[in-house]
């Protein structure tokens, strides 16, 4: 299986709140377009430092991230984020890491509902869920 990428708009959620309240002007949200590599072996969403800047995301706390290559690193954690793709939301933190790519982990894909078509190696709605994305909860 090859690399799968995903165009996903991040934004911040403080300022969508802020703006259904009446605070902030909605061309004044901070969000972005983005080629996200999909990566089933990432937990989280992961962001660079200059989505991070560009999306003013705030520090929440600092987790270690055990990266690829088995080192192990202390990393800031942010967000909120709003993350969407196509007819799906999902609200997350996400790990700075010293990378130039998003990637987009399990735990926003459960959140989306969406599944890798094997054929076409394209991130898609799941088909058994197309209006809205289901969730087990039990």
């Amino acid at each position: 299986m090859g690399l799968v990428y995903a165009e996903v708009e991040l934004a911040n959620l403080q300022d969508e709140c802020l703006c259904r309240r009446g605070y902030l002007e909605e061309e004044k949200i901070r969000r972005i377009k983005v080629n996200a590599l999909v990566d089933r072996g990432a937990y989280m969403l992961v962001v660079p430092e200059h989505v991070r800047l560009q999306l003013g995301l705030e520090d929440v706390t600092e987790r270690e991230a055990l990266i690829a290559d088995g080192t192990l690193h202390k990393v800031p954690v942010v967000g909120p984020v709003n993350v969407r793709f196509e007819n799906r939301l999902a609200t997350c933190n996400a790990m700075v890491l010293g990378t130039d790519t998003v990637l987009l982990g399990a735990l926003p894909l459960e959140e989306l509902d969406v599944v890798i078509e094997p054929r076409s190696q394209t991130l898609i709605v799941n088909p058994e869920n197309p209006t809205m994305p289901k969730m087990i909860v039990m």
